[in-house]
């Protein structure tokens, strides 16, 4: 099986030797290292180029259980890192740029330079949702700006609210967003929807939601809060302002799996195949939990749960081995 190879001037002898790495430093990720750590396997964590995952571009947190008053995001990741160190946990701030998943142990590279030999590996790469690319857009991410209604909508009770998009998660962000909002502004780019045809059906019918076609956002409007979206119509390049008090993006999700995609088996989107009812890839010993491997629910609980899971496989996968 290809894939990109370990440059030749990595040595690994010598190398630290870990029982359980962890790749990857989000509520999967963190909780995997709580459960493995609690094991006394001694994991090793290391988070990547963003610790703690899309949780840090996110204000309050009030859905996950255990705070009562809620959190905000950034906050709940130190906890989350805080808990896993006091039972062991390592944490290496530090990027997996290359590894072999064809022996054992496995070898992986941090930061183009350090090899680093594995008994076994979890990935907990999540994913990244995608953006318009709009500078503003970035500016106020979560003071407006969202690509989670499940996380965010509760937010905006009583408002106009604008979602983009034309495939099925931009139907269920829309519908989702009703239950708070005074009005959903579907923005779509063509005159006809890409979801599915009963979805389609039920924005349609929705009395609170109007799609706006054959549009698109060029510009996210406030200074420190969203205070509304500038619209271009494709046929005729007429502008407008829509006042919205949010914006949601729901255009998809890319998971962060690239470095694994010609070892471990994948689905069309990319989001790492697991065995039912497991953690399991297709490669022994070899584990994926939280959105690099979720494609439905991607929620910061779920993520956690299926930590959890990983580090309870990789427990057992050990344990086999050892006899």
């Amino acid at each position: 099986m290809s894939s990109i190879p370990i440059p030749h001037d990595i040595s690994f002898e010598g190398a630290a030797h870990h029982r359980v790495l962890i790749i990857g430093a989000g509520p999967a990720g963190y909780t995997a290292a709580l459960y493995a750590a609690r094991a006394n396997l001694a994991p090793v964590v290391y988070t990547g180029l963003e610790p703690g995952g899309q949780l840090t571009t996110t204000t309050d947190v009030e859905n996950y259980p255990g705070y009562v008053d809620g959190v905000l995001g950034p906050a709940m990741m130190e906890d989350f890192k805080a808990q896993a160190v006091r039972f062991g946990a390592e944490v290496e701030y530090g990027e997996i740029t290359h590894l072999d998943l064809s022996q054992r142990p496995i070898k992986v590279v941090v930061d183009e330079e350090t090899g680093v030999l594995a008994d076994t590996v979890i990935v907990a790469t999540g994913a990244s949702a995608r953006y318009l690319g709009l500078e503003n857009e970035k500016r106020l991410l979560g003071r407006g700006v969202s690509a989670c209604a499940t996380c965010d909508g509760a937010f905006f009770r009583g408002v106009d609210l604008a979602v983009v998009g034309g495939g099925d998660t931009a139907m269920e962000e829309s519908l989702f967003l009703t239950r708070f909002a005074s009005r959903v502004w579907l923005i779509h780019r063509r005159d006809e929807l890409r979801a599915s045809k009963i979805m389609q059906q039920r924005v349609m019918a929705h009395p609170k939601i109007e799609i706006i076609w054959n549009t698109v956002v060029t510009d996210v409007l406030g200074a420190d809060e969203v205070t509304g979206v500038r619209l271009r119509n494709v046929t005729d390049n007429s502008e407008r302002d829509l006042a919205v008090s949010g914006f949601f993006v729901a255009i998809g999700h890319t998971p962060n799996t690239a470095l694994f995609k010609s070892w471990l088996d994948v689905d069309e989107q990319g989001y790492i195949e697991t065995r039912s009812g497991s953690t399991q890839t297709n490669i022994p010993g070899v584990f994926a939990c939280g959105d690099a491997q979720d494609h439905v629910y991607r929620q910061a609980v779920t993520a956690a749960g299926t930590g959890c899971m990983a580090a309870m496989d990789a427990e057992r996968f050990l344990a086999a081995r050892a006899g």
